[in-house]
Formats: C-alpha cells, structure tokens, sequence
C-alpha cells in the first residue's frame, strides 16, 4: 500500500495530466499554468494531511501528481524564453538543482517536522507556502508573449497529433527520447536500490546509510547540475552538438564508475565512487533538457518535455523498478544477498546505451535546429 502511494498513485497520473497541460502551456499564459499547477498540488498537499483513510490519501496523493504535472514543462519553456541559447543551460541548471535543494531541505525540515509533532503537520506545512508562492509566481512573473499586458488570443498553434508527428521527424530528439528512457530506468530503476544495497549486501546500518548516503547523493546532484550547465553552456557556443555529447560522454563515463560502486566491498570506498557517478549523471541532465528546446521549436516546448517526462514516468519509474526487482530476484537464487549487487550491475549497462544514442542524437542535431 506505501508502494502505492508512492509510486503509481504519483507517476501515472503525473504522466497522464502532463501532455493536456502542456498543450496548455504552449498555447496560454505560462504564469497562469504555474500558479494554478502549484495551488493544486499544495493544496492536495494539505489534503494529505488532513487524509482519515487509506483511500482519501491515495486520493490526494493523485491530486498531487496531477498538480505537479503542470510544473516542470511550462517552468522551462518559460526559462527558455527568458534566457538566450548560451544561458540557457546554466539556467535550467539552476532550476533542476532547486529540485535537489528541496529534497533534502524536504526530508530534514519534514522529518524533523514529523517526529516531533506527527506525520499530518509534515503534510500541513509543507502545503501552505505553496498557495503563497502561487500567488507570488502569478503576479511577478513575466509572460514574453503577453507585450503590452494584452493578452494574445488565437495564436497560431499546432494541433496534438501535427505536434507529435514534426517531433517524431526529428532524428535528434527521438533519440533524446529513447536515451532519456534509458537513463531514467537506471535512475528510477537501479538508485532506488542502493540503500537496500548498501544495508543488505555491505551490512551498514539505516541511520548511516540514511545520513551518509543522503548527503552524498545531494552535494553530489547539486554540484554536477550546476557545473554540467555551465560547461553546456560553454562547449554548445562552439558546438551544439555538445548539448547532446556533453550527456553522452559523461553517461558512458558514469557507467564503469557505479560498476565499481557496485562491486566493492568497503563502504566508503562505494560512496567515494557514488559521489563521482552523481556528478557525472547531475552533469548530463541540464544539457539533455537543453537539447530538446534547440530542436523542439517554440510552439512546442513544453509538449516535448511532457513527452520525454510521460515517457521517463512510464517506462522509467515503471519498467526500471520491476527489472531491478526481477533481477534481484532471480540472482538471488544463486548467489543470496549478492544477487542484488549484480542486478545493479546489469542495469548499470544501460548508462552505457543512453550514452551512445545520446551521441546520435548530437550528429542530428545541427539539420533540426528551430527556434
């Protein structure tokens, strides 16, 4: 039932709501799509807490995904619009690494919230600044399309299927698309595991694993997204190409790097090279998205990260969990608690497949270029 909530109540749903507020977003006030996205998902937030059953919490956990689903792609293609292409990396880097800060501000300020005066109030608390912050994103944010404050009606717009067919046309970003899967069923698929990795097979106890591992894995996140932008933004005034090789070569990098994190014994040591690993991987990830708006066009920005979203939700947090538990399972029967190690091995590998179709996806890149 926690798998639930945490997992299919959350991402389906994102990825389902994701591409009718998308289509949305392209077409509309990208302010308003933010702000009504963040009141509902902080004010389902709120429901959580206020939940009496199993079911009403699964309910406002639905909520939840359907409200964040209008975050992400209206947030970039407005960050797109207000920073020129040799920013635009640093840019989005800065935003996803918001993302990293508020996990762990989350989980310290939430857990300590939670343990000292119950899981409700974690909930409650984390709820309210976000109908503030709504506020605040509606009336301070600007919308490049809105001159003059007049608001634009029928603007010349792409149907859903004319959009998705000159997406699939570029060669460019179907394989973005098909190299982001893969990055995320190993994100999804294979990190979600290593704290049972590292309690099961290297024997460290929750409370080290849970501060150790943690802190690793934010300083890690935080610091690759920052520099993988600014060196994107950097190699991509030379090239744009680097907007696509830039992930690829620090994937394919990644991959060797977390096969040694998986196949040593001592701990620190494996921290020490999942440090390196999320650096590499943080590093790619502004670079990818940046990519995408290259080639996507503008009236189709936040379509196309929806997609690769819907995509990474389904197939990523889908598929990537269920062949990591297969795999485990399976090895398990041979080789006991070391059948976990080699099943993140295996899923290790797939690193190594985003990287190389990333790589493809750069040689395409300059004949799909669009603004």
């Amino acid at each position: 039932m926690l798998g639930l909530l945490g997992g299919l109540c959350f991402a389906l749903f994102y990825a389902v709501a994701g591409m009718p507020v998308a289509r949305w977003a392209d077409r509309g006030d990208r302010r308003a799509v933010i702000a009504l996205a963040l009141a509902v998902w902080s004010v389902m937030t709120i429901f959580c807490g206020l939940a009496q059953t199993f079911w009403q919490l699964a309910f406002a956990r639905v909520g939840v995904g359907v409200g964040e689903s209008g975050g992400i792609p209206p947030s970039q293609s407005l960050i797109v619009d207000y920073f020129p292409p040799e920013r635009r990396a640093t840019a989005i880097a800065i935003f996803i690494g918001g993302a990293t800060a508020g996990n762990v501000l989350g989980l310290w300020v939430g857990g300590n919230i939670a343990a000292t005066y119950g899981w409700r109030y974690a909930f409650l608390l984390a709820g309210i600044p976000g109908l503030v912050l709504a506020l605040a994103v509606r009336l301070t944010l600007a919308e490049p399309r809105l001159p003059l404050a007049l608001v634009i009606t029928n603007r010349p717009a792409d149907g859903v299927m004319t959009t998705i067919l000159r997406l699939r046309r570029k060669r460019s970003y179907v394989a973005i698309l098909l190299g982001s899967v893969l990055y995320y069923c190993f994100g999804y698929g294979a990190l979600i595991f290593v704290p049972s990795f590292l309690m099961r097979v290297l024997h460290a106890p929750l409370a080290k694993v849970g501060t150790i591992y943690g802190l690793v894995v934010a300083a890690g996140s935080l610091f690759g997204t920052l520099a993988g932008g600014w060196l994107a933004d950097r190699l991509s005034r030379h090239d744009v190409r680097w907007l696509s090789w830039l992930p690829a070569s620090a994937f394919v990098l990644a991959c060797p790097i977390y096969m040694v994190a998986f196949s040593i014994r001592d701990f620190s040591i494996c921290m020490a090279f999942v440090f390196v690993g999320t650096v590499m991987l943080a590093g790619g990830l502004p670079s990818v998205f940046s990519a995408i708006h290259s080639v996507c066009g503008s009236t189709r920005r936040a379509t196309a990260i929806a997609i690769v979203l819907f995509s990474a939700s389904l197939f990523g947090g889908g598929l990537g969990p269920l062949a990591s538990g297969a795999l485990s399972d399976g090895l398990n029967a041979h080789y006991g608690n070391q059948g976990l190690r080699y099943a993140l091995m295996t899923m290790t590998t797939l690193l190594a497949a985003s990287g190389i179709i990333l790589y493809w996806s750069g040689r395409a890149m300059p004949r799909d270029l669009e603004e």
